[in-house]
């Protein structure tokens, strides 16, 4: 299953979620509407979105169970309309799907061990950030210094550690992996991602991760997919906010006339890329 039926498959079981995450959904019986074996569809769904189809569905139940709040339901009504069914459950699953605990997401990181590194590419310098969770941070600059003052102004209360390789020897691959993506034209490198942002943004980040690779769409047809036709400037925005370069590829999200739009790190970068992934697709 490659190409666009992988994608389109995959992109019907992630809106079967949305439609029933109230419901207890088994990867078994996802797998089986799929048809595929539940572990197939894991890994292709988690390569595709980024996260699990669980972590998808309390994902989507922990956007219904804020708008419930923002509605005036009461927590309780909030909580089992939603689907969760109970409060530990609300809170177990908030902590997971931003990647660190709400109060200290909201504080700006306090008491989140982030560490960083600088690799020379054939993009320029790029910097990469990880969590214990996975890499929260891809940025490209002219120089270090400019790097890091935006890795502290993402996440201003976070304790920043540089990383010796023998300290931290996943960062030290992935930024390999990703290093040769960029200037070989080696594949993507798959790696755990920690994303953080609105449920709007998380939406837009993880149909992205669907994107295949020499592929390319307008933010039309993203918000078409994401099923908010109206909301082109959202996901335009959504796109612009991407703090993890490459890994999410905003860069294959063009205007409707099909020219460049815009791009966090360059519009020569942002062409550089889409011509290596047409080249090798």
């Amino acid at each position: 299953m490659d190409g666009s039926p992988r994608v389109g498959r995959l992109v019907e079981i992630a809106r079967y979620i949305e439609e029933h995450a109230d419901e207890r959904l088994t990867l078994a019986s996802l797998a089986d509407r799929a048809g595929l074996s539940p572990s197939r569809l894991q890994r292709v769904f988690k390569d595709a979105f980024g996260i699990s189809p669980k972590a998808y569905q309390d994902a989507v139940r922990m956007r219904h169970f804020k708008q419930s709040l923002k509605d005036g339901d009461s927590v309780t009504d909030a909580i089992f309309s939603s689907g969760f069914g109970s409060v530990s459950r609300v809170y177990g699953e908030a902590t997971r799907n931003i990647g660190m605990a709400p109060k200290a997401y909201r504080a700006g990181g306090a008491g989140e061990a982030i560490i960083y590194a600088c690799r020379a590419t054939a993009l320029g310098l790029m910097a990469m950030a990880a969590t214990g969770k996975g890499v929260c941070f891809v940025q490209f600059g002219d120089d270090e210094a400019s790097l890091i003052t935006c890795l502290k102004a993402e996440f201003p209360k976070a304790e920043l550690t540089a990383s010796p390789a023998q300290n931290a020897p996943e960062l030290d691959a992935w930024m390999e992996a990703l290093d040769r993506h960029i200037s070989e034209g080696a594949p993507r490198p798959d790696l755990p991602l920690d994303m953080r942002g609105t449920a709007f943004q998380m939406k837009v980040w993880q149909f992205l991760l669907s994107i295949p690779e020499g592929g390319a769409l307008s933010y039309s047809e993203v918000a078409a997919e994401i099923d908010k036709p109206k909301a082109v400037r959202a996901v335009a925005s959504a796109c612009a906010k991407n703090r993890i370069a490459v890994l999410i590829p905003c860069h294959r999200v063009l205007r409707g006339d099909g020219s460049l739009g815009g791009y966090r790190w360059g519009l020569g970068r942002k062409r550089a890329l889409l011509d290596a992934e047409r080249k090798s697709s």
